[in-house]
């Protein structure tokens, strides 16, 4: 496969082997591959809210399955996977999880390449912030880790630049990327969306800024609002409620017009224009063969900038009155 079919989209495979089967699983995977897709996604808790035991270690373990029914298909595709949010016992979450020090972080990590079939990772995740360890002591534990890349998720930036910092003054690798929320619309300020439950989980002007300064990925999850912009029988969270995003509908809809799209297929071509790689958690295989269609939509330099057009205005407004 040549690396002009291979696509940028992400497969997150949080619901894999709970509330979606392994059979349904691993359709999604082979459509997903078959597709030209590379990065699959997935964490050592996922997903304990749904396990009958009140554990993760579900998705990892039908990734590992297929992996191993699959041969050649490692070669093919990139696993990255996330640590620090497992419960430490069932119904424990948020107050006690296995947190990022330097013990746990080499522990949870074991327990993935175990339940993964694997020797090591393309990308490892820091889930969310541990603020009872330093970051440090974390940076230099992932540094003896079988990983060849390390992101950061659900962190603020100071943080991430803290961990940044340590690791190239001890010359190990920075973090390379951050996972963080983010869709068209944007929330009201001090509210998180559904499926949010971190304090530094949607995407800030800050943090793209940030990214971009340092050359850092940015994925992004739920960019699609679990379907509500296409599906009528889901609601877009009232989070979302207010006359900017008002504004931003009205023009999502006349390019989805123009270009004979879903709203969903527009907002994924848009975040990849600014750079953001989204993260598609589906569990049926046209909603894959959906994200996929809108992930090679190329939007008309007008269009994007009619579909940025509600940011600018926002900005302009308070600077004209001076």
């Amino acid at each position: 496969m040549t690396e002009a079919t291979l696509s940028p989209l992400v497969l997150g495979a949080m619901m894999f082997g709970t509330t979606i089967d392994e059979d349904t699983s691993f359709a999604l995977l082979d459509r997903f591959v078959e597709r030209g897709g590379v990065w699959i996604d997935t964490a050592d808790c996922y997903s304990f809210w749904a396990s009958k035991t009140g554990r993760g270690g579900d998705s990892e373990r039908v990734l590992g399955r297929w992996l191993a029914a699959r041969p050649g298909v490692r070669d093919r595709v990139r696993i990255a996977t996330k640590l620090g949010a497992e419960p430490l016992e069932p119904g424990s979450w948020p107050d006690r999880r296995e947190g990022l020090s330097p013990e746990a972080v080499r522990a949870a990590f074991a327990g993935s390449l175990d339940r993964l079939g694997i020797d090591r990772v393309d990308l490892l995740w820091l889930h969310q912030e541990d603020r009872s360890v330093p970051i440090e002591d974390t940076v230099e534990a992932l540094a003896a880790l079988p990983a060849d890349r390390i992101g950061v998720s659900n962190h603020p930036a100071w943080l991430v630049e803290r961990g940044r910092a340590h690791a190239r003054a001890i010359g190990v690798q920075p973090f390379h990327a951050l996972q963080l929320n983010a869709t068209y619309l944007r929330p009201r300020p001090g509210t998180l969306p559904p499926g949010v439950s971190h304090r530094f989980g949607v995407l800030s002007d800050e943090q793209a800024d940030y990214a971009t300064e340092h050359g850092m990925e940015l994925w992004a999850y739920t960019p699609l609002l679990s379907g509500a912009y296409d599906n009528p029988a889901k609601d877009i969270a009232e989070v979302y409620d207010h006359p900017g995003n008002a504004a931003r509908l009205a023009v999502l809809d006349v390019v989805v017009s123009e270009v004979g799209a879903t709203r969903g297929q527009v907002v994924l071509a848009w975040l990849l224009s600014r750079g953001i790689t989204p993260m598609l958690g589906g569990s049926k295989l046209d909603q894959l063969d959906s994200a996929f269609d809108g992930v090679a939509l190329q939007l008309s330099a007008d269009q994007l900038e009619r579909l940025d057009t509600p940011d600018r205005s926002a900005w302009a407004a308070p600077y004209a009155q001076r």
